[in-house]
């Protein structure tokens, strides 16, 4: 027996963990930061400190104590979970992506929110696609197809496809894909390699967020094997999929979109081991999102509908979370609001002002300059990162490339002193959007320094933008509050509701079914904004009858608040600050096909598998044939998701209908195999 070290890469930390086989014990952690510049420095700090070797420290306090040297042999496997697949979806700073959907009309783009999706990158439409039984509705324009490619392809980083009834026939998808590679070097992701179920618009936005995550995650692969390499760790990388379960590092390259919820669904299986809870409610805050998740009798729910991101429902079966944009670097800005407050907690991350103060401590002159002007800016202690690039992107427009070109010249600029219009103000807006510069601004995690809740970075640069934020004007024209520490109450304040609201939307659709009820039912967005509040005639109690399990660095600062909120019982496990990494060495690997069989007409039965459609004229012989290709299907895929050791388990559902004299119709069947096994 050996030991798996555990890597959860963070928006804001990167974390490690060692697990020891032998009784399954953590017997190192690390924490260091995620250096979104270069993730192989955060990656590898972290790897050095988990193993007891001195890092190369790219910050001050960027890392904790190195312990106790463990020989690099033990180690048999390397597992890395991530939140930057779910972060990127959440931020709307996917890559540039061109869709082309085959046999779909425009109408489509309002299923799903996929128009939102999509956003400003290019739709193609072209002929083609197939009926629901599996045949040609109409031949594929390839002429068409052919130059919107030639077109599009100098201006994206990737190509996504999607084709109409593609899971019973994807011969359309296929030849799509095979013409882009032809006249391309480009990046495809096909809707059906994805999904075998039915849904073309989800289809289409699976493919497209895996087309957009493709480098993203390349990225990360790629900076950790390279620190396993200078390291000296030979041993096999696996990445945690958004069910909790492994793939090979070059299985999850070529599908990154099942990465989505990897960081979440790692956390969880983290939660379960640490806490020893049979029922809870698990909420794990980072530095971008808040996500929780249900626990029960000591197993964590699957939702095989897809994942859910933020406004976006995916075909990624995955642990059943709900994900929002609260976190403790979350994006603190101006808003009108119910209740009392008027600041805005998220969607976006944002570098906090005290840790950009560490590596700028030029924005602290700055923010005093702008603190001494007589009237506030809307832009005052906000700061523009650029993120540095091989070459600038083709497919920026002329002025987001003069904009770009201007931000990196600076290496750091207050957003004042570059975009002093509105439209400058929205070409930096895009350039973060398309990942391609950081914002910097006041954030729940300098409130926390500047309350004395945490003290890890410079406090100094805490005040300074929580003053800046503080005489910023309300729509009545007065100022927010009337001091540093007052809006940074204000702030947590908020971020203390906004959570345990978040929690009371799981645990009510738990019990009822019903999404967001507490969001939409004032008395309990009332009860608790404000807990403690007396009503003349009925007071409104909130209480969990579960305990909750609060992961996540931070989680010692913000929960306790929490939990009052919902008198709930908080469990604070050890290790809790690193349970993705430990959830990530838990892991083992899963593989799922399922291939479908109809009767287009009678006395023919017709398997749908991605290799066409195959027709048998007797129902045995179609099931038998679906269900020995599932099998062989998933095993290979074991193989390719890095499985050493594996068994196979088949289910399948057969619908029929009841036409009388005790005869049966059959209309359908789903045939599923499993292929269950170890990485190492």
């Amino acid at each position: 027996m050996g030991k798996i070290l555990g890597l959860d890469s963070g928006g804001t930390f990167t974390d490690a963990a060692i697990i020891d086989t032998a009784d399954f014990s953590v017997i190192s952690t690390a924490k260091s930061f995620t250096t979104r510049q270069d993730l192989s420095i955060g990656v590898g700090n972290a790897m050095r400190i988990a193993l007891g070797i001195q890092p190369a420290i790219e910050r001050p306090n960027s890392v904790l104590e190195v312990g106790n040297k463990i020989a690099l042999d033990d180690i048999k496997l390397v597992s890395l979970s991530t939140t930057l697949a779910t972060n990127s979806i959440v931020e709307k700073t996917g890559n540039h992506v061109a869709l082309i959907l085959i046999g779909f009309d425009s109408d489509t783009l309002t299923i799903g929110n996929l128009g939102n999706a999509v956003a400003h990158s290019p739709v193609i439409f072209i002929t083609g696609g197939h009926k629901s039984d599996g045949t040609p509705q109409l031949p594929l324009d390839t002429e068409t197809l052919l130059a919107a490619i030639k077109t599009h392809a100098p201006h994206v980083t990737a190509f996504a496809v999607a084709g109409y009834f593609a899971t019973r026939n994807p011969e359309h998808e296929v030849m799509a894909r095979d013409l882009i590679r032809q006249h391309t070097q480009l990046p495809v992701s096909c809707s059906y390699e994805l999904s075998s179920s039915l849904g073309g618009p989800k289809r289409a936005l699976t493919a497209f967020f895996n087309a957009q995550l493709i480098s993203l995650l390349k990225s990360l692969i790629d900076a950790t094997q390279q620190q396993m390499k200078q390291i000296g760790l030979s041993c096999k990388l696996m990445v945690v999929k958004g069910d909790g379960t492994l793939v090979s590092a070059d299985f999850a390259k070529e599908r990154p979109v099942e990465t989505i919820l990897s960081g979440p669904a790692a956390s969880v299986s983290g939660a379960a081991f640490l806490a020893k809870e049979k029922t809870a409610i698990i909420s794990d805050i980072g530095g971008t999102t808040t996500d929780i998740a249900i626990l029960k009798n000591g197993s964590v729910d699957l939702n095989s509908d897809g994942a859910k991101i933020g406004d976006w429902k995916t075909m990624v079966e995955a642990v059943n979370i709900w994900t929002s944009g609260i976190g403790g670097d979350s994006e603190i800005h101006i808003g009108n609001q119910l209740h009392e407050t008027q600041v805005k907690i998220g969607p976006r991350r944002a570098l906090p002002l005290c840790v950009l103060a560490e590596q700028f401590p030029q924005c602290l002159s700055v923010m005093e300059k702008q603190l001494s002007a007589p009237i506030g800016l809307s832009t005052d202690g906000r700061f523009i990162i650029p993120l540095p690039q091989k070459q600038m992107p083709k497919w920026l427009s002329k002025t987001e490339t003069k904009m770009a070109e201007r931000l990196t010249k600076n290496g750091v600029s207050a957003i004042a002193d570059v975009a002093d219009t509105q439209v400058a103000l929205g070409t930096i807006e895009r350039l973060i959007s398309k990942n391609l510069a950081q914002l910097s601004c006041f954030t729940p995690t300098d409130a926390a320094h500047v309350l004395n809740k945490f003290t890890m970075h410079d406090k100094d640069a805490a005040n300074l933008g929580a003053a800046l934020l503080a005489r910023q004007k309300t729509g009545n024209g007065l100022p927010i509050a009337n001091s540093a520490p007052a809006v940074s109450i204000l702030c947590l304040n908020y971020l203390h509701f906004l959570s345990a609201l978040k929690i009371s939307d799981a645990a009510i659709e738990e019990d009822t079914g019903n999404a967001e009820t507490a969001t939409k039912t004032p008395t309990i967005k009332e009860a608790l904004y404000k807990p403690q509040k007396k009503s003349r005639f009925l007071d409104h109690y909130i209480s969990m009858s579960v305990p909750i399990i609060a992961l996540g660095a931070s989680a010692h600062t913000y929960y306790p608040d929490i939990a009052k909120r919902l008198n709930a019982r908080l469990i604070l496990p050890d290790f809790a600050e690193v349970a993705g990494a430990v959830g990530a060495a838990i892991g083992h690997v899963i593989q799922k096909i399922m291939i479908t069989v109809t009767q287009p007409s009678e006395g023919i039965f017709r398997v749908h598998s991605v290799t066409g459609i195959k027709d048998f004229s007797d129902l045995e012989q179609a099931l038998e044939n679906a269900r020995s290709e599932a099998s062989k299907r998933a095993e290979k895929n074991a193989q390719n998701a890095g499985a050493v050791f594996y068994h196979t388990t088949l289910s399948e559902k057969i619908e029929t209908a009841d036409i009388g004299n005790g005869k049966n119709l059959f209309i359908e069947a789903n045939i599923t195999a499993e292929a269950r096994g170890t990485a190492d």
